[in-house]
């Protein structure tokens, strides 16, 4: 350690001396040219003599101005507005130091008055330009930090960085389009080198941004690209709609070179831009969804510094729904799952991005009601988030009893022991296959839903138990996006179930960011409706998705139409018969009236439900949810 600090000091000294010798040498020829621009370089020997008497003096009261106004305290790679302005006022205080003390000291007698403007110019010019030099060097040769002196280093870094760099054209001359350019500019170790943007709007057409032309429309990206020879693109529109991207994605692939996006600003959460955030175009980036305003305050009033219990932490809603709430400053964040290699991966993603946050991992089951008592005894969580469930539709039509075991007896089990330890939120993430379900997993939903609602809609707990009920989300684990994109790699075909399949989507983000809202805004005993917007047929996806490869659909990759599986329907529902729904303050949440107390359907009903399921009997197990969940029509 004391070798490291020992290096570092020297480092520092060295280039502490070598900024102040080039200040010294500046700032002498900015005196001396003074003189010679004065004199018409035909300087009096009068004149040359007084020159060589007072240069050291001012030298030296220069050289104090500039240690008194921390110029020699800065990293001069980084030199900004800041240091330039201190230059300027350590240069004119130093000028009327001297000037005062000449004409206190010989009211300017046998002095040229000239002399003393010119320099003030000069000195500022020559400073400041050497500064801005310094940093230019930096920026546009490598982060690493090669002797100033070492010409044989600048040589190999400039031959590396034009023989490495790729020439990117971003897509979108707006405020993120000009964040991500100074990003890359201030970062060389990137390897980019910006030749261009284009625009649809024709204010900014044949304008620059940071010296860099925004060449036309987006329509034109073929011909701008071959003009420009570049080798990469860049979509940087995170507002970009559905239909836009869409337009732009095929514009892309056309060009026949590789292009990169910025997720949307939901993705984003926070919307802050960044190189880091740079990914390949994905399919959630044509749904387009509109970006969410969270009620933030509201939000952080129930997780700053709170207890906070996520099941099925590992999963794709459960691990977004802890990044998400780690923003919000928890005290402590328990992540409860069963999968060992998932809870690994978050666990160790948390660690490192939240440091001053408390992660507690558990790997542990909510069918193991003696865990989850010790857990909650233990720890004390003041929210509960319930995202653990099975999900695999065929997959629990062909083992219904794993429905009853993990759906319905496992947060039976949260919902005791949540009462048990007076936790104070409560939130249930259901699906809308609970809505007039054809499946087990739909009816266990369900099911689990009328024994969370009933908590507060019959008088059984002072906890606020929610429900927040939404369709498929783009990317999770199981849904279709991931298998079709399997099959493209292979080269086809794409099995869809049916040509006429409809399915509602939206993004892992922004259903996390909706449960959050829904869970400030709830009394207890709602169930919350997502606006999932227009309904989506998997045929079309199947097409979009080929065509985002890169592959015209039925030309290079078949579709096949397979047949819909066991317990599948041609389309989802969001709201049940009798269910109401009613507006909130939120656009994109609606409440739901829900139905009215009947403990008749479940009281006893879901203990004969586990014991039938300890059997393993299909047919008796699908009997028993019909009694409980009359809409459910098994197919």
């Amino acid at each position: 350690m004391e070798l490291k600090k020992i290096m570092k000091f020297r480092i520092f000294y060295k280039n502490f001396l070598i900024v102040l010798f080039a200040d010294v040498l500046l700032l002498a020829v900015a005196f001396i040219g003074a003189h010679l621009i004065r004199f018409e370089f035909n300087i009096p020997l009068y004149f040359l003599s007084l020159m060589k008497r007072i240069l050291p003096w001012v030298l030296l009261v220069k050289l104090g101005c500039f240690y008194f106004f921390g110029l020699y305290r800065g990293m001069w790679r980084y030199t900004s507005i800041v240091e330039l302005l201190n230059i300027i006022k350590a240069t004119t205080v130093s000028s009327i130091l001297i000037v005062s003390f000449i004409l206190f000291k010989s009211r300017f007698i046998g002095y040229s008055r000239s002399v003393f403007i010119i320099d003030f110019c000069l000195s500022i010019l020559f400073i400041c330009g050497f500064r801005i030099s310094v940093r230019l060097f930096f920026e546009y040769f490598s982060k690493e930090q090669p002797s100033p002196i070492d010409f044989l280093s600048v040589l190999k870094l400039f031959s590396k960085r034009i023989k490495d760099s790729k020439n990117l054209i971003i897509i979108g001359a707006g405020d993120c389009g000009e964040k991500i350019y100074r990003e890359i500019r201030d970062n060389a170790s990137l390897r980019y080198n910006v030749v261009g943007f284009l625009d649809d709007s024709q204010t900014k057409i044949g304008r620059t941004i940071h010296g860099i032309p925004v060449f036309g429309r987006i329509d034109d990206v073929i011909t701008i690209i071959k003009k420009v020879n570049a080798d990469e693109g860049l979509i940087a529109i995170p507002s970009a709609h559905g239909e836009q991207m869409r337009r732009i994605v095929t514009l892309c692939n056309s060009s026949g070179i590789p292009f990169k996006t910025i997720p949307s600003y939901g993705e984003l959460i926070d919307g802050r831009v960044s190189v880091k955030a740079i990914r390949d175009v994905a399919y959630r980036d044509l749904l387009g969804r509109e970006v969410i305003k969270l009620d933030k305050e509201s939000i952080g009033a129930y997780l700053q510094g709170q207890c906070i219990l996520v099941t099925g932490a590992g999963g794709s809603i459960g691990s977004e729904l802890c990044r998400q709430i780690c923003r919000f400053r928890p005290k402590s964040l328990i992540l409860y799952e069963r999968a060992e290699s998932p809870l690994y991966e978050i666990e160790l993603e948390l660690k490192q991005s939240f440091r001053d946050i408390e992660i507690i991992t558990l790997l542990a089951d909510i069918q193991d009601k003696k865990q989850l008592e010790k857990t909650f005894k233990t720890h004390r969580p003041q929210t509960v988030f319930h995202a653990a469930a099975y999900k695999h539709v065929p997959m629990l039509e062909l083992q219904p009893w794993k429905a009853i075991e993990n759906n319905i007896r496992g947060t039976a089990n949260v919902v005791e022991v949540t009462n048990k330890y007076n936790v104070e939120r409560f939130v249930f993430v259901s699906t809308d296959k609970a809505v007039r379900p054809v499946n087990v997993m739909g009816a266990s939903k369900r099911v689990a839903e009328m024994l969370v609602q009933s908590q507060n809609s019959c008088d059984l707990s002072h906890t606020r138990f929610m429900i927040v009920r939404f369709g498929n989300v783009v990317g999770s684990v199981g849904s279709v996006v991931p298998l079709f994109k399997k099959q493209i790699e292979k080269g086809g075909p794409i099995t869809v179930t049916h040509p006429e399949v409809v399915r509602y989507f939206m993004t892992i983000p922004e259903a996390c960011q909706l449960i959050l809202q829904t869970a400030a805004m709830g009394k207890g005993g709602e169930i919350f409706l997502l606006d999932m917007g227009t309904s989506i047929k998997i045929d079309d996806m199947a097409r979009d998705l080929i065509r985002l490869s890169g592959f015209e659909p039925d030309v290079d990759i078949k579709i096949e139409y397979i047949g819909l599986r066991p317990g599948e329907k041609l389309f989802e529902e969001l709201i049940i018969e009798g269910e109401g729904v009613i507006p909130t303050n939120h656009g994109k949440i609606m409440v739901l009236k829900g139905t009215d107390c009947n403990l008749q359907l479940l009281n006893g009903k879901v203990d004969m439900l586990t014991k039938i399921a300890e059997d393993y009997e299909i047919e008796k197990i699908k009997t028993k949810l019909q009694e409980i969940v009359p809409e459910y029509k098994p197919v």
